[in-house]
C-alpha cells in the first residue's frame, strides 16, 4: 500500500483569484522544491480549456499546439493534468495536444457512474470526438495508460498508436486499497488542497475515493483487453517500478499483438518525472514510424 502512493508522483495547480498566484505557487505531489517560474499551469489554464459533455459529466481538457493529435492522460487517485508536463512541452512544439482530466481529477466532474476504464476511455473518446476526425496517438501513464488499453481496444479506427507507461497486467488482489482523505493529508497537506481547490464538486472527495478503492481492489486487466488491442503500442516502465512490477510489464507486452517494449534502468513508477530525457528518446522514433 505505502509503495503504491508513494511511488505515484503526481502533480496539481492551486487554484486562486488569480492566474498570477496559480503560477507562483505551482507544485506536484511531495515535490522537494518549487518548480521554475513561468511553467504553465496545464489543468488550469483558462487560455486552452474546454468541457464536454458526457452522459453524467463534465470532462476538462485543453488543447495546445498544432499538428497530428495527441491524447494525454494523466495518472490517477492523486494525478493531473499538469503532472504531465514534460509530455506537453515537448509535444505541443509539433502536434496538436489534447489533454485530458479523468473524471474526479482536476476541473473535471466526478459523475455518478463508477469511474471504470471503460467509462473514462468513454470519456476521452468524447473528448476526442470533440476535437478532432483524424485518428489519434494516445499517451498514458499509469491510471491513464489503463485508460488507453481500453480505448485502443474499443476503438482501433480512432487509435492509431498508444504509449503506456507504468501498465502492467493487472490481477484482482494484488494490491490492496485503502486511501483515505486523511492519508493522503498526512503525506502531503498542501497538493491536497490545492487539488480540492480545483474541483468542482470538492465536497464528494471521500466518497469518490471509496469508490475508486472499490473498483480497484476488484478490477482484473488482461488478455481479455489486451490481445483485443489492434494498433502498434509501446509498453513502457521504470526497471523499478512498484505500482506495475517488471514481470507485469512484460506479461502485457506478451499479451498485446503488436508491442515494443521500453525499460529504463533504475527508474521507479513516475520514470518520466526521475529521467523525461530517457523516455523521449526511447518514445520518439515510436512516434516518428
Amino acid at each position: 500500500m505505502k509503495s503504491f502512493i508513494f511511488s505515484l508522483l503526481t502533480l496539481a495547480i492551486f487554484c486562486t483569484s488569480s492566474q498570477a498566484q496559480a503560477l507562483k505557487r505551482l507544485r506536484h505531489f511531495m515535490q522537494a522544491a518549487p518548480m521554475p517560474a513561468g511553467v504553465t499551469p496545464y489543468g488550469a489554464n483558462p487560455k486552452a480549456g474546454r468541457y464536454v459533455n458526457v452522459v453524467d459529466a463534465k470532462i476538462y481538457y485543453e488543447v495546445y499546439g498544432k499538428g497530428a493529435p495527441i491524447v494525454v492522460l494523466h495518472g490517477g487517485i492523486v494525478g493531473s493534468t499538469f503532472e504531465m508536463h514534460p509530455f506537453i512541452d515537448s509535444l505541443k512544439k509539433s502536434y496538436q495536444v489534447i489533454a485530458v482530466s479523468t473524471r474526479g481529477h482536476g476541473k473535471s466532474e466526478m459523475g455518478s457512474e463508477e469511474p471504470t476504464y471503460e467509462r473514462k476511455a468513454k470519456d476521452a473518446m468524447a473528448v476526442i470526438n470533440a476535437v478532432t476526425k483524424d485518428s489519434v496517438t494516445v499517451l498514458g501513464f499509469s491510471d491513464g495508460a489503463y485508460t488507453g488499453y481500453f480505448l485502443a481496444a474499443a476503438h482501433p479506427e480512432k487509435v492509431k498508436k498508444l504509449i503506456a507507461i507504468g501498465a502492467g497486467e493487472w490481477k484482482q488482489g494484488f494490491r490492496t486499497f485503502n486511501n483515505t482523505r486523511q492519508l493522503f493529508f498526512s503525506m502531503d497537506s498542501a497538493y491536497f488542497k490545492q487539488q480540492l481547490s480545483l474541483m468542482p464538486q470538492p465536497g464528494r472527495f471521500d466518497e469518490w475515493l471509496v469508490t475508486m478503492n472499490r473498483y480497484y481492489s476488484t478490477v482484473n486487466i488482461g488478455k481479455e483487453t489486451l490481445s483485443t488491442i489492434q494498433c502498434p503500442v509501446l509498453v513502457m516502465a521504470g526497471e523499478l517500478d512498484q505500482n506495475a512490477p517488471l514481470k507485469t510489464i512484460i506479461a502485457a507486452y506478451e499479451m498485446i499483438p503488436h508491442a515494443r517494449l521500453s525499460i529504463i534502468p533504475g527508474a521507479p513508477h513516475p520514470v518520466f518525472l526521475v529521467n523525461f530525457p530517457a523516455v523521449w528518446t526511447s518514445m520518439l522514433p515510436f512516434l516518428k514510424q
